[in-house]
């Protein structure tokens, strides 16, 4: 599957300056924008700054015709398809997806690598969606990745910087960090480990662990940082105002029986401690040697199982029934009399119910034309809530 895309051009100053013709590209998902960035210049000699998403012809991911709104310095020699579109500001917009957004940023960025003598030959965009947008830097000291996000995502900078103290090793190195949303990270060789398989997911579960134990003495701090808290009580009131506006029908039952629900998971004896909030494969970058965690802006403060939920939440159950085993097994040991079975019995169909909770604050917090990216997503969580209710 690949992607359509036609790019609308506007200048320095946002002035509308037509359409490149469509052109395709391979990857369907649609906030990677190397390749559409990398096929603007190949076919056309143009160096485009993509903003954001305008249009689809589909109501969600993956593939599809696209619309974006890319900026170029000058108005290029390529003949240039008339078109008009409403581009009015917009309250929930982010920074870098306005002209001058990304310069802006890139600017930041390559000023605080002079400061630390790295300087930049080459910049590539790589990313920009509602929550985030991905820069990498290249210069002679290799690469750094520039990572900017929107102001209910911006706690990923304090956890990074908890955690280079805490967990040296664990996640990217950060470089630089402006406390609103953008920061600097270090390269980590490796890929992306979607396709991890048990005995590497057994392997970050314990080094999760190890983070975990050390975050459950540091949760006053943390939430003092800003990582958002989601302990019992607050978990609940979060959930029940982030679905308020959706239909929550399937789960009328479970949402009445929350607060009991997770009095009882309290009771469980599990510390409440960091909590990653989407530790799938794909958020852990490897190469063989060493293991990081990626992408920490869904974290909270709350209960361990959540963490282990989704990383085991795609296996069979006898599949994922070793690795919650010897998760339950390492947190027996370090509190002795506690009951991570039941704690994650209780907590399974909450997971997604938190997911879809997640998935509404994005919707509430993203301007219409990018709805799209998550709109199916809040009804798909809640009926695998009330399935595993």
């Amino acid at each position: 599957m690949s992607r359509t895309v036609t790019l609308l051009l506007v200048d320095q100053a946002g002035e509308q300056l037509g359409a490149l013709p469509a052109y395709d590209v391979p990857e369907p998902w649609w906030q990677e924008i190397g390749s559409v960035v990398a096929e603007a210049r190949r076919r056309h000699g143009l160096d485009v700054a993509v903003l954001r998403l305008l249009a689809a012809d589909r109501p969600e991911p993956p593939g599809g015709h696209l619309t974006y709104l890319g900026q170029v310095a000058e108005r290029p020699a390529v003949p240039l398809d008339p078109v008009s579109v409403d581009l009015s500001p917009h309250p929930l917009r982010g920074p870098w997806a306005e002209p001058g957004g990304p310069a802006g940023s890139i600017a930041w960025a390559t000023d605080e690598l002079d400061r630390l003598g790295r300087p930049v030959t080459a910049v590539a965009q790589q990313r920009t969606w509602n929550l985030s947008a991905i820069w990498r830097l290249d210069g002679g000291h290799g690469s750094t990745w520039l990572k900017q996000v929107p102001v209910f995502l911006r706690h990923e900078g304090a956890v990074l910087r908890w955690l280079a103290d805490a967990a040296p090793g664990a996640t990217p190195t950060v470089l630089a960090d402006d406390g609103a949303g953008r920061v600097l990270l270090d390269h980590v060789p490796g890929e992306d480990r979607y396709a991890a398989g048990v005995e590497e997911r057994t392997a970050v579960a314990a080094d999760h662990h190890a983070v975990q134990l050390r975050a459950a003495d540091a949760v006053p701090a943390l939430v003092t940082a800003g990582v958002p808290d989601r302990r019992g009580p607050a978990l609940a009131r979060w959930i029940r105002a982030a679905l308020a506006p959706h239909d929550v029908s399937t789960v009328d039952g479970l949402l009445a029986g929350l607060d009991d629900r997770l009095d009882e998971v309290r009771r469980c004896g599990l510390p409440d401690t960091l909590v990653h909030g989407d530790l799938h494969p794909g958020n852990v970058r490897g190469d063989g040697e060493r293991r990081v965690t990626i992408d920490w802006g869904d974290a909270f403060v709350g209960h361990p199982a959540f963490d282990i939920l989704r990383l085991t939440e795609t296996l069979a159950p006898a599949t994922a029934a070793p690795m919650l085993a010897a998760w339950a097994g390492r947190w027996r040991a370090e509190v002795p009399g506690c009951d991570p079975e039941r704690a994650v019995a209780l907590l399974r169909p909450v997971a997604p119910l938190r997911l879809a909770a997640v998935y509404a604050m994005f919707l509430a917090a993203i301007e219409p034309s990018e709805h799209p990216y998550h709109a199916g997503d809040v009804p798909a969580c809640l009926a695998r809530a009330a399935a595993e209710g």
